[in-house]
């Protein structure tokens, strides 16, 4: 049982005598873990943007891995605008984040409070929807780039009969699924477990304030 659940007890058996001196200690705890939850989120992001910027320099350390990338997306340039694109909202998402661990550090108001945790968890949400759209949307794209700009690849792909054809689609469908499911997964452990606790702290202190 952790320190916030032994004071809980402790305001339950003497709300009558101490409710005003009870209800702002169990206020304090829940506003400490809500600042701890959101810095760690921010810490989580911070982690999650430099695997990015070490993902997005392998193409200059592999030839080989930086022509595959220049067939998939086309052009450089395309690789390029994508790249600065979701290096963008990840710079947005953490900068979100770090503006929610400072406005839940210093307000001293549980309806401020409470309207904070709130806007984190929204922030967290867009931001893994957006994640997994891009992800989405980026493998059919990537693979039409490849297709179109490898002649050996799109001719052999017109000689396909129509079972091959219907087969081709299901495969890729299949792999864009098991991605999308294994990040989903992934962000689901990364941010769900944290977005449950402070979604625990939203709910208790909806109850103080009762």
């Amino acid at each position: 049982m952790d320190e916030l659940e032994l004071l809980k007890g402790h305001w339950k058996q003497t709300k009558n005598k101490h409710k005003t001196f009870s209800t702002k200690d169990l206020t304090s705890m829940l506003h400490k873990k809500s600042s701890s939850i959101v810095k760690t989120l921010f810490y989580i992001s911070i982690a999650e943007l430099a695997f990015w910027v070490l993902l997005n320099f392998i193409p200059f350390v592999s030839p080989d891995y930086e022509a595959k990338i220049r067939a998939a997306f086309g052009s450089e340039a395309v690789y390029t605008a994508i790249s600065i694109f979701t290096f963008g909202i990840v710079f947005l998402f953490i900068y979100l984040l770090y503006k929610s661990y400072r406005n839940i550090s210093t307000t001293d108001s549980t309806k401020v409070l409470m309207q904070n945790i709130l806007k984190t968890r929204k922030i967290v949400k867009c931001y893994v929807i957006y994640n997994l759209a891009a992800i989405l949307l980026t493998i059919p794209f990537s693979l039409s780039f490849s297709i179109k700009n490898n002649p050996q690849l799109s001719s052999s792909i017109e000689s396909f009969s129509h079972i091959q054809l219907i087969t081709s689609i299901l495969t890729v469908v299949f792999i864009v699924a098991v991605v999308l499911g294994f990040f989903w997964l992934f962000y689901k452990l990364l941010y769900g477990i944290l977005l449950k606790q402070l979604n625990h702290n939203y709910k208790e202190l909806k109850k103080l304030e009762v």
